[in-house]
């Protein structure tokens, strides 16, 4: 079980820590669903609700980053006929265990979320897609999800309007490839979790073939909070086109790995210190800073970078889904990179050709230069298949896979051609 910290503390998102308290009455005595009543009872316009959201700065915390407010607004909230909401809890990046210690700890923060993002959006029903490998947070939100009920928070005419939202919990197949939008929504509809061609996009042809609006379990989860504090207090928490607080999967080579809440734009190295900084007092090596997808950075540069969308961009890398896997100085990249292609390799749907042969080319050449077999020539080909991947497929696992292998030769070449020259590796063993 992951350990959840706060540097700035946003009650209504992380709490619950003992595991214990996430019910509805805890939720309640921390101000929980006072938005929600707040906007029935004084008839808040949705379009005035969007536009806080708007605002607020805050962008989508499950890997695109896309602005919240504005993926909302183009919901055709006046089409007549069935519109859908769903939350993307299909957590699968290698390092990201956010979104299940939500769902574990404050479920009802996600769902008084989903229940405003359904008033501002006329969406009548709305569904929750939770990763097929966390039992325990599927059942515990199931039971959320009843006391919701039950207090009159979901259903028919909520809390004594007009507005009437029923929310839905589905259990995946533990499939990574489902953790993209349209393959999510495939397998909602009871298929193949596999993508679809883009456009149309889910606002116009979603689920069922009707609009749909997805966004992630912590995006939803931060709604109440921003609209408690108001959205201009939100948006200072963080930084101009940054807004708010986000939550960071921290692993790897560090004392204490766990979840920290921390505001954008907080530097590396504070989110280091938080983790109790690099584990047997080794030197940083290496960081990949968004999940397992995202590609690595330096240590010595990450240390001088903030965590934000933009700054880790401009580093050459993806802020993700915020997993951050820190890796000390006696890490070999060669087998770093091994493993997350076979990853990838494995996890590729296989729809697409450039995916499904692709992976496979490059977890075969990066295994042969692990394992004393390589050839120069592997060092090429490896970014040739990788730029060929690249944009070529319908959705984003190609990239994924190929972003690692770029992000890897560009800092660490010489440790591949050192595994080619010399048939092993340029670091000592480290367990």
């Amino acid at each position: 079980m992951s350990s959840l910290h706060t540097l700035h503390i946003n009650p209504l998102i992380l709490a619950g820590l003992n595991g214990s308290n996430w019910h509805l009455a805890d939720y309640e005595s921390r101000g929980g669903y006072a938005q929600l009543k707040n906007i029935l009872e004084q008839k808040i316009p949705p379009e005035e609700v969007i536009a806080r959201v708007k605002a607020s700065g805050l962008r989508g915390r499950g890997g695109a980053g896309f602005p919240t407010g504005l993926k909302w607004s183009f919901m055709p909230r006046q089409l007549p006929g069935d519109k859908y909401l769903v939350c993307n809890s299909d957590e699968g990046e290698p390092g990201t265990f956010k979104d299940r210690d939500i769902l574990r700890y404050n479920p009802h923060a996600l769902i008084e979320g989903m229940a405003i993002g359904a008033y501002a959006m006329g969406i009548p029903v709305g569904y929750n897609y939770i990763h097929g490998e966390i039992w325990q947070e599927y059942t515990i939100f199931e039971q959320a999800l009843e006391e919701a009920r039950s207090a009159g928070y979901l259903g028919k005419q909520i809390l004594g309007s007009d507005f009437s939202f029923e929310l839905h919990a589905h259990h995946g197949y533990g499939a990574y490839i489902c953790g993209e939008e349209t393959a999510l929504l495939e397998s909602l509809e009871g298929k193949k979790g596999q993508p679809r061609f883009k456009p149309p996009f889910p606002a116009s042809y979603g689920l069922f073939g009707k609009p749909t609006t997805i966004n992630n379990t912590e995006t939803f989860a931060a709604v109440p909070f921003l609209l408690q504090v108001g959205p201009e207090a939100y948006l200072k928490l963080g930084k101009p086109n940054n807004g708010g607080t986000k939550i960071f999967s921290i692993s790897g080579d560090v004392v204490r790995p766990g979840n920290y809440e921390i505001p954008l734009g907080t530097p590396f190295a504070k989110l280091l210190e938080l983790a109790g900084g690099m584990r047997d007092g080794l030197k940083i090596k290496a960081v990949i800073p968004g999940g397992s997808s995202a590609p690595v950075i330096p240590g010595e540069m990450m240390m001088s970078t903030d965590m934000d969308y933009d700054s880790i961009s401009k580093a050459g890398s993806m802020l993700g889904s915020g997993a951050v896997i820190v890796m000390n100085e006696t890490r070999c990249m060669v087998k770093s990179l091994l493993r997350l292609s076979y990853f990838y390799h494995e996890e590729s749907c296989g729809q697409c050709t450039p995916c499904r042969e692709g992976t496979g080319w490059l977890w075969r050449m990066v295994n042969r230069i692990e394992h004393g077999q390589g050839r120069l020539e592997d060092l090429e080909m490896l970014g040739d298949v990788a730029g060929n991947i690249m944009g070529r497929t319908i959705c984003a696992l190609g990239d994924a896979a190929a972003m690692p292998v770029r992000g890897m030769l560009k800092h660490y070449m010489s440790e591949f051609e050192y595994h080619v020259e010399h048939k092993k590796c340029l670091v000592p063993e480290y367990v």
